[in-house]
C-alpha cells in the first residue's frame, strides 16, 4: 500500500527543502549582529547590563533596601565624601538609616516573600553589628586621642561631634582606613 494518490506501488516522495539551512543561518547571523549591535551601543553609553549608566535601576523592593542600606553604610564610613576623598563616620545618620531598615523590616513582616524577609533580617543584623563594632572603636581612639592631649574632651562619641578628623579604623573591613587602606579621615558631622 502507497501513501500517494497516483501511484499505489509507488513510495513516498520526501521533499527536502535545502534553503532551510540557509535561512537559518542568516537568522542566525542577523540575530548575532543585532546582540552585537546592542553590545556596541551599551559600551558607547559606558554602561553594561540592565542598568547601565544614566539607567535607573527598576523600581523594586530590593532597589528601595539597597538604597537605605548604602546610606546606612556611607554614614558608616563604608564610601568617601566625594569632595573631600575621606570616609564619612556620622553614627546619628547612620542610626537614622539603620532604623529605617528596620521599620521597614518591621512593616512589611507577611507581606514579602520568605527569602526577602529573611535577607532583611540579616540586613538589619550586620548593619547594626557594624554600628556597633565602628562606634567602640572609634570611641577608643577618640579617647586615647583626648588622653594624649591630641583631642581635647574627646572621650567618646558624644564628645567627638565637632572633631575635625579621626584616623581610620584600623583592621576593620570595608572601612578607609582599616585593614591595610592608608591614613584616611573620619569625618564626623
Amino acid at each position: 500500500m502507497s501513501n500517494t494518490p497516483g501511484n499505489p506501488g509507488e513510495a513516498p516522495k520526501l521533499i527536502i527543502d535545502s534553503d532551510w539551512k540557509s535561512q537559518a543561518h542568516a537568522e542566525k547571523e542577523r540575530l548575532a549582529a543585532e546582540e552585537a549591535q546592542k553590545a556596541a551601543q551599551q559600551a558607547s553609553k559606558g554602561g553594561a547590563g540592565a542598568a547601565g549608566q544614566g539607567e535607573l535601576p527598576p523600581a523594586d523592593f530590593s532597589s528601595l533596601v539597597g538604597m537605605l542600606v548604602t546610606q546606612a553604610l556611607m554614614y558608616l564610613g563604608g564610601m568617601a565624601d566625594r569632595r573631600t576623598g575621606q570616609a564619612i563616620f556620622d553614627p546619628e545618620m547612620a542610626q537614622f538609616y539603620i532604623d529605617l531598615v528596620a521599620v521597614l523590616e518591621e512593616k512589611t513582616r507577611g507581606n514579602i516573600t520568605a527569602q526577602e524577609s529573611s535577607e532583611l533580617t540579616q540586613t538589619v543584623h550586620e548593619l547594626r553589628q557594624r554600628f556597633v563594632d565602628l562606634t567602640r572603636v572609634v570611641a577608643r581612639q577618640a579617647a586615647a586621642q583626648g588622653a594624649a592631649g591630641g583631642i581635647p574632651g574627646a572621650a567618646g562619641i558624644a564628645g567627638a561631634a565637632g572633631i575635625p578628623g579621626v584616623p581610620g579604623v584600623p583592621g576593620v573591613p570595608g572601612v578607609p582606613g582599616g585593614a591595610g587602606s592608608g591614613p584616611e579621615m573620619f569625618r564626623f558631622s
